[in-house]
């Protein structure tokens, strides 16, 4: 379940704002989104985290043989270009493009969008701000995500430009460019 606060017109959190008020609340998941409403997320249950925790798991081992990128979990929230600080389920960003940042920023919640994300609908999860949170991520340059829905038993595939692609499971993703090798059967 999450619950959305509107701040404003009596506080605008600017990034900075944003990243000491979860610091100083470690306890909580938080996000904002780019119109800078506070987003707090409920902790899941045991099988979503026990599938989110074997998704990450799944891109870390691809990614420890191709030595691609970075992968990061649903605790590391990402200053999209967009405006909204996120935290997919599972992200990946190139090599190049976290390199490319300052010390600080890496340590911070980075400035970037990652190249690939997972979200997971757990089961207290509404559908539609989990689409509107894919649809940031593509307008702040993800060029891959997959929001995985176990409760319909279908992944909607996002890619740049391209309409939302909906397959039913069982189904074996593709990584495709992104992760290039990478693939995950669903059942």
């Amino acid at each position: 379940m999450t619950t959305i606060l509107n701040l404003k017109p009596l506080i605008t959190l600017t990034k900075d704002d944003f990243y000491a008020l979860c610091q100083n609340n470690r306890d909580a998941s938080l996000e904002l989104s780019p119109n800078g409403e506070l987003i707090i997320m409920s902790p899941v249950g045991g099988e979503s985290g026990n599938q989110e925790a074997s998704l990450i798991s799944r891109v870390f081992i691809w990614n420890e043989q191709s030595k691609l990128g970075y992968v990061f979990s649903s605790s590391t929230i990402f200053n999209l270009p967009g405006g909204g600080s996120r935290s997919p389920d599972v992200a990946y960003v190139g090599k190049g493009k976290w390199e490319s940042l300052t010390p600080e920023q890496k340590r911070k919640f980075p400035p970037i969008c990652p190249d690939f994300v997972i979200e997971l609908r757990s089961s207290s999860d509404r559908l539609k701000p989990l689409q509107d949170k894919m649809q940031e991520y593509l307008a702040s340059g993800l060029n891959l995500g997959w929001l995985i829905n176990p409760k319909n038993n279908t992944v909607e595939i996002y890619r740049p430009q391209k309409e939302v692609e909906i397959v039913n499971l069982p189904v074996t993703l593709s990584g495709e460019n992104i992760l290039p090798g990478f693939t995950l059967l669903l059942n």
